[in-house]
């Protein structure tokens, strides 16, 4: 054995290790797209997003219409927070109809499209009578409640055609009827047309529009050839044609498409303008809540129909920027709950309540910017009307219980905790709690002798 100089034995050093070959760095933004694409597919995405997405849209709305309808009010020695009120009111109405609508069970919504679909042609009807129907902004589609208070049913004609759709469809295909194109038209499109007809009526285009979209849109989730939907669309079209080259009303709203004067030849487009005005000079983050110049009476319907026009000016761009995000997120969701689902009336339901509300955002967004002629139609869940508002609140329900109603969604919500009552970390197991009631405490203290 090898000795040093100093007579020891000289230090056995341990081997060293090879080296382990560290695993290469994952790039932070590769991680942060996974885990969002985790989150994304989870099976209660669609219902959180439905729920969150359409609350937020509400919440906001009844903030821009208190800000935008105040100088109207004041205008019409009203308060200033009438119309909020009134919003207000409608809101918490409609909040009780998305609970019910989110707790029915599909059968009791299929059961309850009959009812919808003779309530709004009777009411619709009711219209056109004399001494009954009202006319606003030209329009003969408004019932008086008594007092402030009007109802328009074809805003209810939308619903009763989703409802009656979706059921009328799913019974067809399962008895494997829609493969005849007989059987998708009849009696679908003909009780569509006379929903249209009793909207134009009254000369509502705007909302016959957004029910020709439903219409389309039933078609195409049912597997519509093209040829059958072209035939129809070129029907449809034609007819559109027809009603706007016979109004002159419409032919300058018409003319109205990217104007940048509020007179521009013979068409008075002083809305249309004051609305891109408005919405240019909101900047990045606008002008602040309730600093709105275009409200003071240059735009009008500026709680209505004009109201994303005052959102822009007081919240900027990154305000109409979050609307058009909530409505992307709450159609996205509609999308994916008719896309997963197996049961035929949820597809065609959720598909034509997602139609539905997105059609009438784009429409009047598209109206707003300056893009779409406009069609006097709200934004949904936004703008100022009751009668707009609690239709779109019970569909948006329909939405949550068909998100509920998923297999592996129902599945995660029966296996949350409950909020209260969760067992602390660490803390001893406990058995179940039995709950001692009279009875069981009656008998516990008595003996065996006793009777």
């Amino acid at each position: 054995m090898p000795v040093s100089r100093t007579g020891r034995p000289p230090v056995q050093r341990a081997a060293r290790r090879p080296a382990v070959p560290r695993a290469p760095r994952e790039n932070p933004f590769v991680r942060l797209y996974t885990r969002a694409r985790r989150a994304w597919d989870r099976p209660l995405t669609a219902y959180y997003l439905i729920l969150g997405g359409s609350l937020l849209i509400t919440v906001l709305g009844l903030v821009m219409v208190y800000s935008a309808s105040q100088v109207t009010a004041l205008q019409m020695s009203l308060p200033g927070s009438y119309f909020f009120r009134k919003q207000l009111l409608a809101a918490v109405i409609g909040g009780v109809l998305l609970l019910v609508a989110s707790r029915m069970p599909v059968k009791l919504h299929r059961a309850l499209a009959y009812p919808i679909l003779a309530g709004a042609v009777f009411l619709m009807a009711l219209v056109q009578v004399p001494g009954i129907g009202m006319s606003v902004n030209g329009n003969q589609n408004w019932i008086s409640l008594g007092g402030s208070f009007q109802i328009q049913p074809s805003e209810f004609g939308k619903l009763a055609l989703v409802l009656w759709g979706a059921d009328l469809l799913a019974r067809k295909q399962d008895r494997k009827l829609l493969a005849q194109w007989k059987h998708m038209l009849v009696p679908l499109v003909p009780a569509a047309f006379m929903l249209l007809g009793l909207i134009m009526l009254g000369g509502d285009m705007g909302t016959a529009i957004i029910l020709t979209a439903v219409l389309f849109g039933l078609l195409w989730l049912a597997g519509a050839p093209t040829r059958l939907f072209v035939g129809v669309l070129s029907v449809a079209a034609t007819l559109g044609v027809i009603l706007i080259r016979t109004s002159p009303n419409r032919m300058a709203r018409l003319q109205c498409i990217g104007a940048t004067e509020p007179k521009s030849g013979a068409a008075d487009c002083w809305q249309a303008v004051h609305g891109i005005y408005a919405l240019a000079s909101g900047g990045l983050f606008g002008s602040g809540l309730g600093a709105s110049v275009e409200k003071w009476g240059q735009l009008p319907e500026a709680h209505t129909d004009f109201i994303f026009a005052v959102t822009g000016e007081e919240l900027g761009l990154a305000g109409t920027l979050s609307v058009l995000a909530l409505f992307a997120a709450l159609g996205y969701a509609g999308i994916r709950v008719a896309g997963r689902t197996e049961d035929p009336f949820v597809r065609y339901a959720a598909g034509g309540v997602t139609t539905w509300i997105i059609a009438q955002a784009v429409i009047n967004m598209g109206a707003v910017l300056g893009l779409l002629p406009i069609a006097g139609v709200p934004l949904p869940l936004f703008s100022y009307g009751g009668s707009a508002l609690l239709p779109t609140m019970f569909a948006v329900g329909l939405l949550i219980a068909f998100a509920r109603d998923d297999p592996a969604a129902r599945m995660a919500l029966s296996l949350r905790q409950p909020r209260f009552g969760r067992k602390r970390a660490g803390g001893p197991v406990r058995g179940p709690r039995r709950w001692n009631t009279m009875r069981r405490r009656a008998s516990s203290a008595r003996t065996s002798g006793e009777r």
